[in-house]
């Protein structure tokens, strides 16, 4: 009698833990159920197939999902998974698309379709960098969020790394900073590119920025004297590193400013944003010139400039 309550216990016991896990529909199929897995996973991938076919999206989404995440080691998975990431992106599903393909190529790696996941996903996080993909809140339309896009393109780095979506990614997170005027992260963020991927096309791009962004930091009156040295480190750096570089005759200017005066500096700045076609970052030195000189060469020089932008 108490072997047979103690059996029944076991039993109570082991159906409750079963219960606390889920339904069977959300609990993957194991590795070792390769032959049942395989039938339930290509008849439910027949489905989504047969819904996508008639243009029933939303169902179809669901259904992929449910076999890359039911069934992820049958042959239909990868195919499953990145269907799912396309339609989420034709629907507009932006975030929830990144994610898809995400999923895809940590899982996946070995799938002819990995090459173009990889793309798709990268298009999605430049995109977003450059403020074309826009969310929804409270009816509004408005960026990503900075944490959120600096997060997808180091998802990029992290599938693709020493390459050059990798490269671009970093260069990318170092101008979102540079853009928020996050001069530590931004700096951070160019020197982690020329110091792991110094062959790249954007290296000495990003060394150069280096220099530019503490040259605004001093102009901006941190630290001054100390930024500005920091500044004619970084360009005598780009210099020695990459004297090849094609802003090299610019490096040459702005060291030759910064051995001048605070307002040369800044006049500086705003020839380099000028002539590299950064119009509104010029137009605000330009400014920033006029304020510091009532008279002289360089007050009459950000005065026409300034004129010639804003008539644009």
């Amino acid at each position: 009698m108490i072997r047979s309550s103690f059996l029944w216990l076991i039993f109570l016991l082991s159906s409750t833990i079963f219960i606390s896990c889920g339904e069977p529909d959300e609990i993957p199929i194991l590795a070792g159920d390769t032959k049942e897995a395989s039938i339930h996973g290509e008849n439910l991938f027949r489905k989504a197939q047969n819904a996508d076919s008639k243009g029933k999206k939303s169902a179809a989404i669901k259904l992929y999902k449910k076999v890359a995440d039911r069934y992820p080691f049958t042959s239909s998975a990868s195919k499953a998974r990145f269907r799912e990431a396309e339609l989420l992106e034709q629907k507009g599903n932006i975030q929830e698309a990144f994610q898809a393909y995400d999923k895809f190529l940590s899982r996946h790696q070995a799938s002819v379709l990995y090459t173009e996941a990889l793309n798709r996903q990268a298009s999605i996080a430049f995109q977003a960098a450059n403020g074309e993909i826009k969310t929804s809140f409270l009816g509004l339309k408005s960026n990503l969020a900075e944490e959120k896009i600096i997060e997808m393109l180091g998802a990029i780095r992290k599938s693709a790394p020493r390459s050059k979506l990798s490269e671009k990614a970093q260069f990318q997170i170092g101008q979102i900073y540079h853009k928020s005027r996050k001069t530590k992260d931004c700096i951070s963020a160019y020197r982690k590119l020329v110091e792991e991927q110094p062959e790249s096309s954007l290296a000495p791009e990003a060394l150069f920025q280096i220099g530019v962004v503490l040259l605004e930091e001093a102009d901006r009156g941190n630290r001054n004297q100390a930024t500005l040295e920091l500044s004619r480190e970084a360009f005598n750096d780009y210099l020695m590193q990459y004297p090849s570089h094609k802003k090299r005759e610019e490096a040459r200017q702005f060291l030759k400013a910064i051995g001048g005066k605070q307002i040369g500096t800044t006049l500086s700045i705003a020839e380099f944003y000028d002539r590299t076609k950064q119009a509104e970052s010029a137009k605000i030195y330009y400014k920033e010139v006029l304020k510091r000189a009532a008279f002289g060469p360089e007050h009459d020089q950000a005065k026409s400039r300034l004129k010639s932008l804003e008539s644009r």
